[in-house]
């Protein structure tokens, strides 16, 4: 529950928008800046709570972080401004970045290479069904209750996880902590960013993260407002395609511990880029149908959900003692590039799926290019 934050505050979140903007009596971009800096929030709290939690443990860290999700989203709810909501909203964005940081880096203390990269597909399976559910769970809270019924959704999520960890967490961190000075810490973001071990499988999960957003930030314009499916309709076909993650996660899950970490990651590698070649040559060509769309990309995210949970497990194993710091660096870096890549596609959006199917397609020819070069040497 606690990996699923980031995506909960946005999927939980987005159905809010027009309801906002008319309660507070503005247009609907300055409504969507509670979004964007929700984003700004996300990518700064990943490079805050990995160090921290190296420096003073798993747990105090993570109950801090819950707690100020608890206040911002409290703070929300009485708002009667578009701006003091987009500033709780930062708060709220900069608290909620920890589940994923601190989740991976416990992962990490428990686990090493088969055995953390199980673990992890078993979380991206709980991950994958939040795009799925808090849409239309957010959509009935707003019917229901308004835009603030979300934020008392999330406050009431934020107190649930805070009693979790309290009573069930036990301090995973290792005993050794690590120092907080800036350049003790310029020093190890360093030194993980140049050993290999970590960046070739990082470049796997990186190219998994830029595919991901591009199919969640821009399949709706190209569903939709491009080849004219129902809202309603997208709903399902978002869906569907989520299930091509959460299959994908437990078929890693099952198959980590008998073929190992590389065959998985060769595996899913072929498949993003079989997904994503697909859906640029269906697109270039011209077939404007649901079809063409929906089924690369459910065998794109089958591949994401093979790679991202054993990349993971090889970029943070070497690294026991700054599991928090890699696990920064990994989210950091991912959500900057995503929030790039969702920015050009929006700025390139010609109403077909040419500029999504081709970011995918490069995100697929790239990881595959990348399991080739930088570890197939090691399967």
């Amino acid at each position: 529950m606690l990996i699923a934050l980031p995506a909960l505050g946005t999927d939980l979140f987005v159905p809010s928008l027009p309801v906002l903007a008319r309660a507070l009596q503005v247009e609907v971009a300055a409504a969507q800046l509670t979004i964007t800096t929700y984003f700004f929030g996300l990518a700064a709290g990943q490079l805050l709570w990995g160090p921290l939690s190296d420096r003073f443990g798993r747990k105090p860290v993570l109950l801090a972080a819950l707690a100020l999700m608890l206040v911002s989203s409290l703070a929300a709810v009485f708002m009667a401004s578009v701006a003091a909501v987009t500033a709780a909203r930062l708060i709220q964005g900069l608290a909620m970045s920890s589940g994923a940081v601190i989740v991976r880096s416990v992962v990490r203390d428990l686990y090493a290479h088969e055995q953390a990269a199980r673990l992890l597909a078993t979380v991206t399976i709980v991950f994958s069904i939040v795009p799925i559910a808090a849409p239309l769970a957010g959509a009935l809270l707003v019917g229901g209750g308004g835009w603030q019924a979300v934020f008392w959704c999330l406050a009431a999520a934020a107190a649930l996880l805070l009693a979790w960890t309290g009573f069930g967490l036990a301090e995973t961190a290792p005993a050794e902590r690590r120092s907080m000075h800036p350049v003790a810490l310029g020093r190890t973001f360093a030194a993980i960013l140049g050993d290999r071990r970590f960046v070739a499988p990082f470049l796997l999960i990186l190219c998994s993260h830029i595919g991901i957003l591009a199919w969640v930030s821009n399949s709706a314009f190209t569903l939709v407002s491009g080849l004219g499916v129902t809202v309603a309709a997208y709903s399902l076909m978002f869906a569907a395609v989520m299930c091509g993650q959460i299959g994908g996660a437990w078929s890693s899950r099952r198959l980590v511990p008998r073929l190992g970490i590389p065959r998985l990651l060769r595996s899913g590698s072929a498949a993003m880029l079989a997904g994503g070649a697909g859906a640029a040559l269906l697109a270039w060509l011209g077939v404007a149908h649901w079809l063409a769309v929906v089924v690369p990309f459910f065998v794109f995210l089958f591949g994401t959900a093979l790679v991202v949970p054993n990349a993971t497990a090889s970029a943070l194993s070497p690294f026991p003692g700054a599991a928090g710091s890699a696990s920064s660096l990994i989210g950091a870096i991912g959500f900057t590039a995503g929030a790039l890549v969702s920015s050009l596609l929006g700025a390139a959006f010609d109403g077909s799926a040419r500029p999504m199917a081709s970011v995918a397609a490069l995100a697929g020819a790239a990881a595959f290019t990348f399991e080739w070069l930088l570890l197939r040497g090691k399967a």
